[in-house]
């Protein structure tokens, strides 16, 4: 049976040398090439994509993988010729895989301009290296996100550029407004542009000028406010308004510059909004008394923008351990360097999870650890068992807990009494035997028994041992 005989739909099961071969033959049909297109194998693809025999329409749906393999295949030619408007029949994306392809031709970027589909046309109005015939053309597209890629171009003439500052779509005067240099008095238009984003992004530039600060600290959006106030070369005067601004978003954007005069923090401190507050817990300046206030704030967003800091003075962290949220003490339970104060507030949490995090703590101390060893839930004294510091009495204690698992986990750990054996040896939980049955230093009485035991596992743990 030759290839081209084979049902086009077992072909994908083909093993790999066979697809490739058949992939490769000069006569291979439509069909076979076809159903060869869906082969699991890359290589087998790529053969497809450069067969003259391979349909249109499977060509569109390899282009967008196998770019350089289409754009290569010798067919292409008459494809073109026998279908003039060839690439409004391959989907958007293997278009924009072809426009993007190293050395696309230029009949490419001819198609993209005239494709219906919009993401074409912006991936087109984006690409290096246009000419300027094209650009122009794409600064007239009916749609907009065509537009704003051509605002974002660089360089880009400037009569296009006043052109754009005009555009009815605010998003298209939003990226002329960000470009890195613009004419003074198309800067100056979008001071008072009708869409608060346009304005916003005139407030972010570097080169705003002094009047223009001015003029947007007068500005009715608040978006626009917070914007400026977080620049660092404002005028004192425009500082103090925005710093006392009716908006919350506005007075916290104002403690994000670079200096802030110390009364502004006190005041902030007092603030009735909460998100004054948690952008002072984030400043570097707030002082430690400041953040041992904000720790023991009534709003859980500024005690967590409290928690962000890795410089905390203790008082904030002891008041961090007794917040009422359960993650914020498990944060605290699982930093590094706590004080004595704080993980004795920790060893008493009511929350299980955090008094088992606190367990395997090496800095704990036998006291604490003895706390826990006889905490009422079994994961705790579980992990007090697993813990690395855990002493031998409190391991004999954790040797005969109530719970098998406690027991297993004590019955491991190095620091385990000899005198304990024994009695683990001999424990109704199978488990248990073979956690001591594991144990490098077992007494020979006890190798003994635990190579007698009645589990099969114990036995062969023992002998192994």
């Amino acid at each position: 049976m030759t290839f081209s005989e084979l049902d086009p739909r077992t072909l994908t099961i083909l093993g790999v040398e066979g697809a490739l071969e058949a992939a490769a033959l000069p006569r291979a049909t439509a069909d076979t090439l076809s159903g060869l297109s869906a082969h699991p194998d890359a290589r087998v693809r790529a053969l497809v994509a450069r067969h003259p025999n391979t349909p249109v329409e499977i060509l569109g749906t390899l282009a967008s993988a196998y770019p350089a393999d289409v754009l290569a295949n010798p067919g292409l030619p008459l494809m073109r010729l026998a279908r003039p408007n060839l690439l409004a029949a391959f989907p958007a994306d293997s278009v924009i895989a072809l426009l993007n392809a190293p050395d696309a031709p230029t009949w490419i970027t001819d198609a993209a301009l005239r494709h219906e589909d919009y993401s074409v046309r912006t991936a087109l109005a984006s690409r290096p290296g246009l000419s300027a015939e094209r650009v122009a053309a794409l600064a007239q597209d009916a749609g907009w996100q065509i537009r704003e890629a051509v605002a974002k171009r660089e360089p880009l003439p400037e009569p296009l550029v006043r052109q754009l500052a005009a555009d009815d779509d605010y998003d298209v005067r939003k990226a002329v407004a960000a470009r890195p240099e613009l004419p003074g008095d198309v800067l100056r238009t979008f001071i008072t542009d009708t869409h608060g984003l346009v304005r916003a992004s005139v407030a972010r530039r570097l080169d705003l000028p002094l009047d223009c600060m001015i003029s947007l600290a007068a500005d009715g959006d608040a978006d626009v406010l917070a914007t400026l106030a977080r620049r660092v070369d404002l005028p004192r005067s425009v500082r103090e308004w925005l710093a006392t601004h009716d908006q919350a978003t506005v007075r916290a954007a104002a403690l994000q510059g670079w200096t802030v005069p110390t009364a502004w923090l006190a005041r902030a401190a007092q603030d009735a909004d909460p998100d004054v507050r948690a952008s002072l817990a984030r400043r570097p300046d707030a002082t430690p008394d400041t953040l041992i206030a904000l720790a023991q704030d009534d709003n859980e967003g500024v005690r967590r923008a409290v928690l962000e800091r890795s410089d905390l003075p203790d008082d904030a962290v002891l008041a961090l351990a007794r917040s009422p949220e359960p993650d914020i003490r498990l944060h605290v339970a699982s930093a590094e360097g706590l004080s004595a104060g704080v993980l004795d507030v920790l060893v008493r949490d009511p929350d299980v999870s955090i008094r088992t995090v606190l367990a395997v703590r090496p800095d704990l101390g036998a006291e604490r650890l003895a706390i826990l060893a006889a905490d009422v839930n079994p994961e705790v004294r579980r992990a007090v068992a697993y813990a690395q510091g855990t002493d031998a009495d409190v391991l004999t204690a954790l040797s005969a807990d109530p719970n098998a698992g406690v027991r297993r986990a004590a019955a491991q750990h190095p620091n385990l009494l000899i005198s304990a054996q024994p009695r683990l040896a001999s424990d109704p939980d199978d488990g248990v035997r073979l956690a001591v049955a594991g144990r490098a230093d077992l007494q020979d009485a006890v190798r003994a028994t635990l190579q007698a035991d009645v589990d099969a596992s114990v036995r062969a743990e023992a002998q192994a041992t």
